[in-house]
C-alpha cells in the first residue's frame, strides 16, 4: 500500500507469520524495489513492514526505514 501525504511517501507491506517477527516485510520492500517509482518525485519515501502472528492475529513485528529523495543533476 502506498500513502502519500505532506510530501512524503509511505510503501506499507504486511506479513503473516507464525509467532515470532521475521523482517519479511521490509525486506520484501527493499528486494522488489517498490519506493524506486516513488523516489523521482522528490519527496522523502518510508517503508513500513509490519508483521502478525497467525494464530493470535496480534501485531508482533514494525520495521520502518526512510529514503532519501533520489538527487537530480549529473552527480559528479
Amino acid at each position: 500500500m502506498a500513502v502519500s501525504h505532506g510530501g512524503q511517501t509511505y510503501l506499507f507491506e504486511w506479513k503473516v507469520v507464525d509467532g515470532t517477527p521475521t523482517g519479511e516485510a521490509l525486506a520484501q520492500l527493499r528486494a522488489k524495489g517498490y519506493a524506486e517509482k516513488y523516489r523521482h518525485l522528490g519527496a522523502s519515501v518510508h517503508l513500513v513492514g509490519v508483521e502478525f502472528d497467525r494464530s493470535t492475529r496480534r501485531l508482533v513485528g514494525f520495521e520502518a526505514e526512510p529514503l532519501l529523495p533520489e538527487r537530480s543533476g549529473s552527480g559528479g
